[in-house]
């Protein structure tokens, strides 16, 4: 692995701001920050429509406690769902306060009103509170100063800070901030517009590779996820639900349940904002899912029985088919094409779980691993028929979301469970194959594509009809000179949801594929054609900070390097999240068809980094889960429901097929905020991966996943 950051700045957010301070207990102080990050975080919240949005006008709080003795506590406000936001948003505070990174203690808060947005998804954590945090360190770093100056008898402006030390020169003088902490309490709130923020060269923490807070608990297996939560005193409970979408149980065999040992109930239930069902409570989760095995019910199968994946298939070519509108000149060479991409499951390693506890007193508390804390709250307490001004919600670390833990039919259905044993803590926990055949799917989607070249090599135009199923998002993928009319949709009673890098990560593979067929068939080479029409058309992003990624990847990787036969090189780039990603994949394929993905090499402009170690992270994460969902995924749907159950027939990418990875970043302004970096990295890869295949062999995949394909040569 190796990555670097070579010298574009991202647009300036306007804010308005005031600071609370907040004395405590035994001495020192709490600041929180109530900022207004202005209606340009719109855009950046509603990115591709992923969860955790929340533009406009926001408060986000972040708090800081010093202690009399010096010690830095940081609340992190946001889920952390493996994004590693739990570090960096803190780093933030930390650089500003100017304080040792090592002094620096951070917890997980709790769903709270006065914290502000508190949502994961859609890459907006960072864009959204970047500036926020920052102001919040400065701002307690003032006050400071300002209480150590009123007591020294000397200038503000001669006093310097440093690991959390305040120290005036010419007296040699020097205390920690904890000494000053009850004191700067009394102070008045610096002005936010009048706060100086650190400039880039005296940075000790931004921009530096720092390891995630929680990683000695992972790696010693220490309780963190919301699969971990223990409560004295609690029960186990499983809920089973039809196999076919929409199904609801009409009978089941409770009595015979009731009496299996271990078990505590069973009943029928079913959830507003969840799926009904037969729940079983045990004195365990191995004797409620026991239990849940030995069930026997009834089913209604509903209005979705028949439906299947080969009639959404056919549905589709019906709605794609050539009407005749796209014409070009009869010199052209003409180019057509039919990708489609299937339905995926997010397979999140952790199944989704929560645990509630309705109380006597008619609260209730809730822990859960949730990427959106304050739905969830809502959806159990109206599951449970509880005001949510009465619930307590805390937020578990996430074993993975990629946005499934954006919804909450987890929550809602452990808030009506736990209304039918009150007064008892319940964790609901999904088995692995509930998991995945109950799914907030990524919807499935089909680009008819149709362009053409004159004899000189020049683009004439292309196409892009677009048919997905019901609920699916699609377009050309953000490409100059593609008009993209809607095929139509096809019905389904799938359900689907946001999956990593909504919409984008399946229609960048699609159109930057048939870009690359359009450039063969010009004769012209893959990363030349596309910056010519980078360079001539036009976009809603920034032409010149995509065409800086292009270059950037293609110096990095050797683009144009001879290859024996059997290896090949492919280019992909796409708009997402507002970040600027170009992949470059290097594979081989066998003569007998073997792939083995090489390299990947990518160029990435999002602005600042935080966190160079969680930055390399995240576009590593992304572009190898990007080449597992190419390379292996595919959900079926057969008599209305998921065929796929487990892992053994949706296997997730292992390390064996993991390729090298080099990650190169665009050098950002620290004065503005950044964008995210959870999904930009993700929808190049599977382009840069099927183009490359191409090269080496001679065929085009057209169809996902790549391992249904035959790959022999040409």
């Amino acid at each position: 692995m190796n990555a670097t950051q070579v010298p574009p700045a991202s647009p300036e957010l306007n804010r308005r701001s005031f600071l609370k301070v907040t004395a405590l207990a035994g001495g020192g102080f709490m600041l929180g920050s109530y900022m207004n990050l202005g209606v340009s975080v719109a855009d950046a919240a509603a990115g591709r429509g992923g969860p955790g949005g929340g533009g406009g006008a926001v408060n986000p709080t972040a708090l800081i406690k010093i202690s009399p003795s010096g010690a830095v506590t940081i609340i992190s406000k946001n889920p952390e769902i493996g994004q590693g936001i739990m570090t960096s948003l803190p780093m933030l505070i930390a650089e500003d306060l100017d304080v040792a990174w090592t002094s620096v203690k951070v917890e997980q808060g709790d769903l709270n009103a006065a914290y502000g947005a508190q949502n994961a998804g859609g890459s907006t954590a960072i864009p959204q509170n970047f500036m926020a945090m920052r102001q919040l360190g400065a701002a307690m770093r003032s006050m400071l100063i300002s209480a150590a100056a009123q007591q020294w008898s000397v200038p503000e402006s001669e006093i310097t800070t440093g690991n959390g030390l305040l120290m005036h020169q010419a007296t040699a003088k020097k205390a920690s901030y904890g000494e000053f902490a009850t004191a700067a309490a009394a102070l008045p709130v610096p002005v936010a517009g009048n706060l100086k923020l650190k400039d880039e060269k005296d940075f000790k923490i931004l921009g530096t590779r720092v390891s995630g807070v929680d990683n000695p608990k992972i790696v010693t297996g220490q309780s963190l996820f919301g699969i971990d939560v223990k409560v004295p005193g609690m029960l186990y409970a499983n809920l089973s639900k039809c196999p076919t979408f929409g199904g609801t149980p009409v009978s089941a065999n409770l009595d015979e349940i009731k009496k299996l040992p271990g078990v505590r109930d069973a009943f029928m239930v079913n959830p507003q904002g969840g799926a009904p069902g037969v729940a079983v409570v045990a004195d365990s989760t191995w004797h409620a899912i026991s239990a849940s095995n030995k069930l026997k019910v009834e089913w209604n199968y509903g209005p979705n029985a028949e439906q299947n994946s080969a009639s959404f298939a056919e549905q589709a070519a019906k709605l794609g088919a050539d009407d005749g509108s796209v014409t070009f000149p009869a010199d052209a060479k003409v180019v057509e094409g039919v990708y489609s991409y299937p339905y995926l499951s997010h397979a999140t390693l952790e199944p989704q779980n929560t645990t509630a506890w309705v109380k006597e007193d008619g609260s209730m508390e809730v822990w859960s691993p949730t990427q959106s804390p304050g739905r969830a709250q809502t959806a159990a307490a109206g599951a449970a028929g509880i005001s949510a001004a009465k619930v307590k919600l805390h937020i578990t670390r996430s074993g993975g979301a990629f946005g499934r833990r954006g919804d909450v039919d987890y929550a809602a259905e452990a808030g009506a469970i736990a209304a039918k044993v009150p007064g008892v803590p319940v964790k609901l926990l999904w088995t692995r194959e509930q998991d995945m055949q109950g799914d907030k799917y990524r919807p499935g989607g089909w680009h008819f594509f149709k362009g053409a070249v004159d004899a000189n090599g020049k683009l004439l135009g292309w196409n892009d009809r677009f048919v997905g199923v019901s609920g699916a998002g699609g377009g050309p993928g953000e490409f100059p000179g593609v008009t993209a009319p809607r095929g139509g949709s096809v019905p389904s009673g799938v359900p689907t949801g946001a999956w990593r890098a909504p919409g984008d990560n399946g229609n960048y593979w699609a159109s930057q594929s048939f870009v690359d067929e359009l450039a063969h068939a010009a004769g012209r080479d893959p990363l030349a054609f596309r910056l010519e029409l980078l360079a001539s058309g036009k976009t809603n992003y920034t032409v010149e900070r995509m065409i800086g990624v292009l270059k950037l990847a293609s110096e990095k990787a050797g683009w144009g390097k001879k290859l024996p036969r059997g290896q090949g090189q492919g280019i992909s780039f796409a708009f997402s999240h507002r970040g600027y990603v170009c992949i470059i994949a290097d594979v081989q394929v066998s003569q007998a068809g073997v792939l083995k993905v090489n390299k990947l090499t990518a160029a990435v402009d999002v602005g600042a980094i935080v966190n160079l170690s969680g930055a390399e992270a995240q576009v590593e994460g992304a572009m190898i889960d990007g080449l597992g969902a190419a390379r292996f995924l595919n959900i079926t749907i057969e008599k209305g429901g998921a065929k796929e159950a487990n892992f053994d027939e949706y296997p997730l990418i292992t390390i064996a097929d993991a390729p090298a990875t080099e990650v190169h970043f665009v050098h950002g302004d620290y004065n503005a905020a950044p964008t995210g970096l959870g999904e930009p990295s993700l929808p190049p890869c599977a382009g840069a991966v099927c183009n490359a295949i191409f090269a080496a062999t001679g065929k085009r995949i057209r169809s996902l996943p790549i391992s249904s394909q035959d790959l022999a040569w040409a």
